[in-house]
């Protein structure tokens, strides 16, 4: 995976960001009727495992929507400081969505009616676990190869390097000229 770069970053920061917004609105739909008590309504029914599934669905879908917004500066900027980031947001998001898979196939497993709008939001859990393990698997490449920059900064330019005196030795201690004891 040594030439992970944008190309395959951005399209799948993009994927996973519309997909996360819809798990936003049909987590949010469900809930929203779960907890008024129509679960007789088309679409919201359910088991004993949809209320949990339905809170973790919409906690991983904004936690994974706002770890996308950090991985749009990152393609922006494609800085090693905006890896980090972007990588350690991804990660959390990830294993919240992770959560949220365990329950979806908990639900899938225990049966009962569910209306399409909650078939819908377990689909796009489960593809979301995967999608986003290999957005988090490209992201985290990147931390292995030196592909952000030709510097020793990460990605600032050369003057940020060794900080203001300009001395490899006296990294960002800002004592330019005075001799190393």
């Amino acid at each position: 995976m040594a030439g992970v770069g944008r190309n395959m970053v951005a399209p799948l920061l993009v994927l996973n960001l519309i997909m996360y917004l819809i798990v936003i609105g049909f987590a949010s739909w469900n809930l929203n009727h779960f907890i008024n008590g129509l679960t007789n309504r088309p679409g919201v029914g359910g088991n004993g495992a949809t209320f949990y599934f339905l809170v973790f669905a919409i906690l991983a879908g904004v936690v994974g929507a706002a770890s996308k917004l950090a991985g749009v500066h990152h393609v922006r900027t494609w800085r090693g400081d905006s890896l980090a980031t972007s990588a350690s947001s991804s990660l959390v998001a990830w294993a919240i969505t992770a959560l949220a898979f365990g329950l979806a196939c908990k639900e899938i497993h225990i049966g009962g009616y569910r209306g399409w709008r909650l078939r819908v939001l377990e689909a796009f859990v489960i593809i979301l676990a995967f999608t986003q393990l290999l957005y988090v698997l490209a992201l985290h490449s990147g931390l292995f190869g030196n592909q952000l920059g030709g510097n020793h900064a990460g990605g600032y330019p050369a003057e940020h390097a060794y900080g203001a005196g300009g001395d490899p030795h006296n990294k960002g201690m800002g004592t330019g000229g005075v001799a190393r004891v």
